[in-house]
């Protein structure tokens, strides 16, 4: 186990050499009498090289795309080309301030306005707001737009959003904090909205259904237009969840068929990637219907200089205390301009390599939707390895020993013992291949020696926790051992 810094604190080391004193010195009598020294903080010291080590090594012990496969199916962990790094790291964007004069800042609106423009292009949209800091931030202010739009139509008894089983947990914690009630619709034996049970939920009182597509199961919804057409006709609104935008980029817009708003992950379709606790993006495309009511500002372009427009009467107002994630506009914009009119082939290799895997994995999970197509991710079962006593966590935990991480578990709900994959474009045949081998034999482990998977990591720094424990009596800080 890595020591904490803390632990390897002498007295008297240090890492840093401060340059002469270009102010006016204080001695220590003074400022231990005018208390700017807090004794009880107990600062580590430590050399320069304890420090270098320390973090390397931690580094080392990571599991991250840059040296693992990461299989985290909805989540889209894909390789982010280092080119786009470079980019976001240009001096003339990461020295600019929010507060600066537009005239100042005209590279960075050019940028961000063009990043507008290819997105209402990929999407079919009429505009987009590129403000929401994430997707779920991009689901809430779609909801507060359709509930703008509802209320300026004098439709106050509009209250309730359509959603379906399958659906990410965001999608009706967003429509909540919106203000409207929930209606679940479920699937059907495709994995797809269930038409009859959502005909019969549809009425005057819905205000939206949420629906992403493809759906979490990685299944296309190939009754998106219909479901549109019979929306319009009570003028409630159809909401997408662009969380999959990546098996659709280039090849289809959700806005032709009828979508009127839907967030864009740009840090999962466009290359981040996600994770490790941000930053994201998400940016929210709109139909007609919906553009009189977007964040202000909006940038705009008016054939000489680009600008920030505050006049939106019909606004929902500002949803962020600036303007949005700039460095993860450019690196979106990076891979955009990287593919070019071919960025098409980022949803053709999705398919391709969730197509592949899938067929390379046939026979080793339960696979509930087999009948069906999958898009870029597909969802297997491990209920086929209940009889020896193995669950979907000991699975995962166990891959964690062939440096691959676990793919997303227990998601869709709608899936027992869930495995819920996706390679993404950016990986190779031999680690796909690579995966199905340690698949196989993690299958074969189970039906052998089902204890070795249930005591599983065996070679991670960290074993299994008790996550039951973990979860109810975390802890938080660093709590040193009593030296006797």
């Amino acid at each position: 186990m890595e020591k904490l810094l803390f632990e390897i604190s002498r007295e008297g080391k240090k890492a840093i050499a401060f340059p002469p004193c270009d102010v006016e010195e204080i001695s220590p009598q003074e400022v231990i009498e005018k208390d700017y020294l807090r004794e009880d903080l107990e600062l580590i010291e430590v050399s320069q090289l304890d420090v270098v080590r320390h973090f390397t090594r931690l580094s080392q012990l990571n599991f991250s795309i840059d040296t693992n496969f990461y299989p985290l199916g909805s989540c889209t962990m894909k390789y982010n080309p280092r080119v786009n790094e470079n980019v976001a790291s240009l001096e003339g964007f990461t020295e600019l301030h929010p507060f600066q004069d537009e005239e100042t800042v005209q590279g960075i609106l050019e940028a961000a306005y063009l990043l507008k423009e290819y997105l209402k292009e990929l999407g079919g949209f009429a505009d987009v707001s590129l403000q929401p800091a994430a997707g779920a931030h991009g689901e809430l202010l779609g909801l507060l737009l359709i509930a703008a739009y509802h209320r300026d139509r004098g439709n106050d008894k509009k209250d309730i959003v359509l959603i379906p089983d399958s659906a990410h947990g965001t999608n009706p914690a967003s429509a909540a904090i919106a203000g409207f009630k929930v209606l679940t619709v479920k699937s059907d034996k495709n994995g797809e909205l269930d038409w009859e049970d959502f005909k019969k939920k549809l009425n005057d009182r819905v205000a939206a259904l949420m629906i992403t597509n493809p759906n979490t199961l990685g299944i296309f919804e190939r009754n998106i237009k219909r479901l549109a057409e019979a929306l319009h006709e009570v003028d409630a609104l159809l909401y997408m969840d662009g969380a999959n935008f990546n098996a659709l980029v280039g090849r289809m817009r959700p806005g032709d068929w009828g979508v009127d708003v839907m967030h864009f992950n740009l840090h999962k379709t466009f290359s981040t990637p996600h994770g490790g606790g941000g930053p994201g993006s998400g940016p929210v495309g709109v139909s007609e219907r919906l553009k009189p009511y977007l964040p202000v500002p909006q940038i705009e372009f008016d054939g000489t200089k680009y600008y920030l427009n505050w006049n939106i009467p019909k606004s929902v107002g500002k949803v962020l205390t600036f303007y949005g994630h700039v460095g993860i506009w450019l690196r979106a914009l990076a891979y955009i301009l990287a593919y070019g009119k071919e960025i098409f082939k980022v949803a053709d290799h999705a398919i391709l390599n969730a197509r592949y895997l899938r067929k390379k994995l046939e026979g080793f999970f339960a696979d509930p939707y087999k009948h069906v197509p999958c898009m870029h991710e597909f969802v297997l079962s491990a209920t086929n390895l209940k009889k020896y006593g193995v669950k979907a966590l000991d699975v995962a935990k166990r891959m964690l020993d062939y440096g691959v991480h676990p793919p997303t578990m227990y998601f869709p709900l709608i899936v027992p013992e869930a495995l819920m994959i996706e390679p993404t474009e950016t990986e190779s045949k031999e680690t796909l291949d690579y995966f199905a081998q340690v698949c196989k034999q993690i299958v074969n482990e189970a039906k052998t020696n089902p204890q070795l998977l249930k005591e599983a990591p065996h070679k991670t720094p960290v074993r299994r926790i008790k996550e039951a424990e973990a979860n109810r009596r975390p802890i938080l800080k660093y709590q040193p051992k009593e030296v006797k």
